[in-house]
């Protein structure tokens, strides 16, 4: 990272009062040509397309993301290796999601933002659940088999190397059970990292495996130092402005939501089918802010169109709070 600069979460809400987060790494990589339907997903194009990663990031930064997620929400060490890698080749790869991001963001950086109007982007290191491993489905549904102590070897080691590649924040996404989430929070705070959790969500008040989301926020809200924001991703968007409310009604913590963009996913034929329900993602972020969001941008299917969007409302939300 460039020397001069630090990513922060709160400078970055100082300066711009919304962060404007990016938006889908899969539907990016389909629409340059990448192959995506096995069980690695997006992790396979950390060794097949590394520059199409990279041209992901730059193009969400140009459409007006604060921040990034890296290409390893599928990149588990059991993951890759079970796919032929060795286990340093396995652990290289998950850094290489950070360095990745790290050199599209300081070429950005330093060949096209202004940096009198755009904050210097946040790297959000992307830890996917056990259910992405599993490539069935199951991080909509959660309910795990393995105990508490496979959970924790199946995380530790991966958000290590995520936190020492040189991440900002650790992003523990779309978590449907509160028992995992539980176990990652205490990784994170025990590596002495910065991290937020966000939780994939059945309705407008229950995560996928069935709790109350404003529970998991009341549990979360003390004896976590490290966790800096909260929020909901992967999941439709008509329950986004109801959950912010439940966290709300729960905790303090700093909100964060980037749901789909309207579409049902199949997991078995890994297809998103259906419309979006007629609103604007630029009009549901704006109620989503308006709701009290702090972070917004998008999840499955949205493109960087969408986060032009969400930059265009949260430029409209803020001129409407300094009219009032």
């Amino acid at each position: 990272m460039n020397s001069n600069l630090q990513a922060s979460l709160n400078d970055i809400l100082d300066k711009n009062k919304i962060m404007v987060i990016d938006g889908s790494m899969s539907t990016a990589l389909e629409a340059l040509g990448c192959d995506l339907n096995n069980k690695l997903w997006t992790a396979a194009a950390l060794n097949d397309a590394p520059e199409l990663i990279k041209r992901v990031h730059m193009d969400y930064f140009r459409a007006g993301a604060d921040c990034g997620i890296t290409c390893s929400y599928q990149a588990s060490i059991p993951g890759l290796m079970n796919a032929g890698y060795s286990l340093s080749e396995a652990e290289a790869l998950i850094t290489r999601s950070v360095d990745i991001f790290l050199e599209a963001r300081d070429e950005w950086w330093t060949n096209e933002a202004d940096a009198s109007k755009r904050s210097y982007p946040l790297c959000l290191a992307a830890v996917g659940p056990y259910g992405a491993y599993l490539a069935d489905g199951s991080e909509y549904r959660g309910r795990y088999t393995i105990t508490d102590e496979e959970l924790k070897d199946f995380h530790y080691r991966r958000m290590e190397l995520l936190r020492d590649a040189g991440c900002d924040m650790l992003l523990i996404e779309t978590q449907p059970s509160m028992r995992e989430v539980r176990i990652v929070s205490e990784i994170a705070e025990s590596l002495d990292t910065d991290y937020w959790v966000s939780f994939s969500c059945l309705d407008g008040k229950h995560i996928n495996e069935g709790d109350l989301i404003r529970d998991c926020a009341a549990e979360l809200k003390d004896g976590h130092p490290h966790l800096k924001m909260i929020g909901v991703n992967c999941t439709a968007p008509k329950f986004i402005s109801e959950l912010i409310d439940e966290l709300h009604s729960a905790c303090d913590i700093p909100i964060a939501v980037y749901p789909n963009s309207g579409e049902s996913y199949d997991p078995v034929t890994k297809t998103w089918h259906g419309n979006a329900d007629g609103i604007s993602f630029g009009q549901y972020s704006l109620s989503w802010m308006q709701h009290g969001a702090k972070a917004v941008g998008g999840c499955c299917q949205t493109v960087a169109s969408h986060i032009s969007e969400v930059a265009k409302a949260r430029d409209k939300f803020n001129k409407m709070i300094r009219i009032r």
